[in-house]
């Protein structure tokens, strides 16, 4: 008989690492905005954030893959990332809030993916198990952005890094909790490179594309919380738009496999980045009406959801068979890491220039000319017949 799947320890890791992130993305650049940081000061210290995504998890996961003891190294980044993000606590003045910035999100970044990969391991041949796991973390994250929203209204942002230090210390609790699976933590076999195929003008097209989406982002993930600050919405609305958003997400994703059944990943894909144009146009437009804001943050479900579904799909095609792993580093590396850094400095740049209108109607440009580079995206001959699975 197959051992029990611990279901709860390995819903709680997720539970309370997306609790602190439901903390930290809406409300993070308040919080720096009230320490006296202006717009260029928080899009670089968001830029550390998204530019440790480019190292750290390859970097952690390759230390943990030649040590007897991975775990230890799980257990000690969710430590560390405890440990320095209380350090935001005593930091003042842009130079300590960036040093804290590009420790605390190192470790962040780190351990995640090292714990999909024990998840993915304990759940070894039941992993259809994983999606009801891995729902916890956007409970958490809905929980925790409804809740800080709520604080901030009565309490104001200055108390944001002590409310979030007790999620982080439940992560680390979380972590130590988890142990690995009886077979222990199998690094997964080596794959062929993948570099090879950056030589395609096909990859590096669809690489793009995630890339420009991404960078469309940085004005939603930096500035979207002061934007609508600035045309009256309060601390608990921004909180339910965030978690409208996020629920917005889970329902897309529960019906996204019948829905890449039914129709081509690389016109859905197409399809949302033409959404997500209209989406970011309008919050530079109309940020004042709640009605429309209400009814941008649905588009998120394509914007986040059906993309990200479709990202899945089609890397399958471009890194066939083991060049998949490296695959999902380099698009990790080209969207979360590269865009996510260029995404938060420009936001940064259009917001002091023309505030959230030049700021969105960036990300609306950004999003435009990804849309017009997927237009241009073909399918390897191998998969153009093929109907995504």
């Amino acid at each position: 008989m197959p051992a029990p799947i611990p279901y709860w320890r390995l819903s709680s890791f997720y539970f309370w690492y997306y609790a602190a992130l439901g903390g930290f993305t809406p409300y993070f650049a308040q919080w720096l905005h009230d320490r006296g940081q202006d717009a260029m000061a928080i899009s670089l210290i968001f830029g550390l954030w998204y530019g440790t995504r480019i190292l750290a998890p390859m970097s952690w996961n390759a230390l943990a893959a030649r040590s007897p003891h991975p775990m230890r190294w799980l257990r000690s980044g969710a430590a560390l990332t405890l440990l320095c993000f209380s350090a935001f606590l005593f930091a003042n003045g842009f130079l300590a809030l960036a040093a804290v910035m590009a420790c605390f999100s190192f470790f962040c970044n780190a351990i995640l993916p090292q714990f999909e990969t024990l998840t993915l391991d304990t759940l070894h041949g039941r992993r259809e198990n994983y999606g009801r796991i891995r729902l916890w973390g956007s409970i958490g994250f809905i929980a925790a952005t409804l809740a800080f929203g709520w604080l901030i209204k009565r309490h104001g942002s200055v108390g944001l890094p002590l409310w979030m230090l007790p999620l982080y210390a439940l992560t680390a609790i979380a972590a130590f909790a988890n142990h690995a699976p009886p077979e222990g933590l199998h690094p997964h076999e080596a794959a062929p490179r993948g570099w090879a195929a950056l030589k395609r003008p096909d990859v590096l097209l669809f690489l793009a594309v995630a890339m420009l989406m991404q960078i469309g982002f940085g004005p939603y993930y930096v500035f979207f919380t002061l934007h609508l600050g600035e045309h009256g919405h309060g601390a608990d609305t921004i909180g339910l738009l965030w978690s409208l958003g996020v629920l917005a997400e889970i329902g897309i994703f529960l019906i996204a496999p019948s829905l890449l059944r039914r129709h081509s990943s690389l016109k859905l894909w197409q399809i949302c980045l033409g959404l997500t144009v209209l989406r970011w146009a309008a919050t530079a437009l109309i940020p004042g009406s709640l009605p429309a804001m209400f009814a941008l943050q649905l588009l998120h479900a394509a914007s986040f959801g059906v993309f990200h579904a479709c990202a899945m799909q089609l890397i399958s095609a471009y890194f066939p068979g083991k060049q998949m792993a490296q695959g999902q580093a380099l698009l990790y590396a080209a969207s979360s890491g590269i865009g996510g850094v260029l995404g938060a400095l420009f936001a940064g740049i259009a917001w002091k220039a023309g505030g959230g209108m030049a700021c969105f109607g960036f990300g609306a440009l950004a999003t435009l000319a990804g849309l017009l580079l997927a237009l241009r995206l073909r399918l390897p001959a191998s998969h153009t017949s093929q109907r995504p699975a």
